[in-house]
């Protein structure tokens, strides 16, 4: 124990230097997925199937609908749903189902959202287009008093993209994915959620809406965060001044460089940068910005993810476990205060993260596997040691169950979580997939609302 502090206290006083990070970082190169051994893809792969799994099994047959967890008494969240499309074509591609199958589960989610209830109603499926954050497995309506979500619809859309552009065949089921995708699309009205000029956030894209009240959240999508797709997305269908709102977005951006050599535009949990970089390529893409700062958005993601490491070999808070192979801090389920000690708070779910020491959110000591795996096509480097190693030591002691690596756990609790996130799982599939072969971007890119959209923004080649 004594050697080990030493040893990390070692490491934390070189890390200041602007020349050791530079060598640090230059000796993790990246490995693309042929050059990775067998027993890596073969784990990669298992990994992959089991997470495919919750999309399977935790929907509701009849539409095709994912549940935002797996408990018996879970919603249907609309952002899994999104998620669920791309997964489902995974499956063909790789055998698990056959592609008819991934058409026909595609087709009856379709026809639910395009013929389900657009009204102000308060139990209604969604208005303007868009649709509720959660909804009710058996109705369909609105659940829990949850907001119309721009974000969560967004990742709906996303997933609608992808089905109009992989489900290409001259066949009856195909070609109706396509009709309905299209008229989904284009029936969004993104000015219902333009911020007015003279507000704070003018021109921005609005959080989401309030049926009872028929009122908007008070904070738009600005800042590096996960909604970066979304302001590409309705660039590309047409939302007007749609540039004036992404140079609000832009204005709070948040550059911090925690440890030398990794500056980045931070946003504390690692899904944040992860998201948008499922649906679009974003290698060598920058926008004004990120262009004075020499880097793309890629590269930025990159980045996050070694912070995260250096974070848990720091470990400022002295959590057991924490180390270069014990690592992922994102939004996730947790403990919850049950287990509060010695001044020591746990969360339950929380949108825990951090962009270095001095900007960390929620941090109780629980590790999101998803972090870690979603963050494989950025640093596979450290990303596929990591999980190796956490399964490796704690797949018998909770870590590992029907779906893959539950949704988090907690070693300075000995506390592993029994449940799954579909939004959790569903980022698991599609980044080992757009690593292994760039399977979700390979369809997106091509899309005319992507390519018009990144246009739009001038988001365009770094180099």
């Amino acid at each position: 124990m004594i050697i080990k502090t030493y040893y990390y206290l070692l490491i934390l006083s070189l890390l200041n230097s602007a020349n050791l990070f530079s060598q640090i970082f230059k000796q993790y190169e990246y490995i693309p997925y042929e050059l990775l051994s067998q027993e890596k893809k073969q784990f990669l792969d298992t990994v992959q199937y089991y997470a495919f799994k919750y999309f399977l099994y935790e929907i509701n047959p009849d539409n095709s609908l994912v549940k935002d967890r797996s408990t018996d008494d879970s919603p249907i969240t609309i952002a899994a749903c999104g998620f669920a499309i791309p997964v489902w074509a995974i499956g063909a591609e790789r055998g698990w189902i056959s592609r008819k199958e991934a058409a026909e589960k595609t087709l009856k989610m379709l026809r639910f959202f395009f013929y389900s209830e657009q009204s102000p109603d308060t139990i209604s499926t969604g208005y303007q287009g868009f649709y509720y954050h959660f909804l009710n497995f058996h109705t369909g309506k609105r659940h829990w008093n949850c907001e119309l979500s721009t974000i969560d619809s967004g990742l709906l859309f996303a997933g609608i993209i992808f089905a109009k552009n992989y489900f290409n065949l001259n066949n009856k089921i195909e070609k109706e994915i396509r009709l309905l995708a299209n008229k989904i699309l284009k029936r969004a009205n993104w000015e219902f959620f333009k911020m007015s000029p003279d507000s704070k956030y003018p021109y921005a894209i609005n959080m989401g809406w309030i049926p009872e009240d028929k009122s908007f959240h008070h904070l738009a999508w600005t800042g590096y965060n996960e909604a970066l797709f979304l302001y590409v997305i309705a660039a590309g269908l047409g939302m007007k001044d749609v540039e004036k709102g992404y140079s609000t977005w832009m204005k709070y951006y948040d550059w911090r460089e925690p440890y030398n050599g990794f500056g980045h535009l931070a946003f504390p949990p690692l899904f944040g940068h992860q998201y948008s970089h499922i649906w679009i390529d974003f290698r060598n893409l920058a926008d004004d910005t990120l262009k004075n700062r020499g880097i793309d958005f890629f590269e930025n993601s990159r980045r996050s993810t070694y912070v995260q490491r250096f974070y848990a070999i720091e470990n400022p808070f002295q959590w057991t476990g924490y180390d270069s192979l014990t690592w992922g801090i994102s939004a996730c389920d947790g403990p919850g205060d049950k287990y509060n000690f010695n001044g020591k708070k746990f969360y339950g779910y929380a949108g825990r993260g951090t962009s270095g020491p001095d900007f960390v959110l929620f941090d109780d000591g629980t590790i999101a596997p998803t972090a870690t795996a979603s963050s494989i096509p950025f640093a596979p480097e450290i990303c596929i040691p990591t999980l190796m190693s956490m399964y490796e030591r704690f797949k018998d002691k909770g870590l590992w169950n029907k779906y893959g690596f539950v949704d988090a756990f907690n070693l300075t609790l000995n506390w592993f979580d029994e449940e799954y996130l579909g939004i959790d799982q569903g980022p698991i599939v599609l980044m080992i997939e757009n690593y292994r072969n760039g399977f979700v971007w390979n369809y997106m890119m091509k899309d005319k609302i992507i390519k018009n959209g990144l246009k739009k923004l001038n988001i365009n080649q770094l180099r």
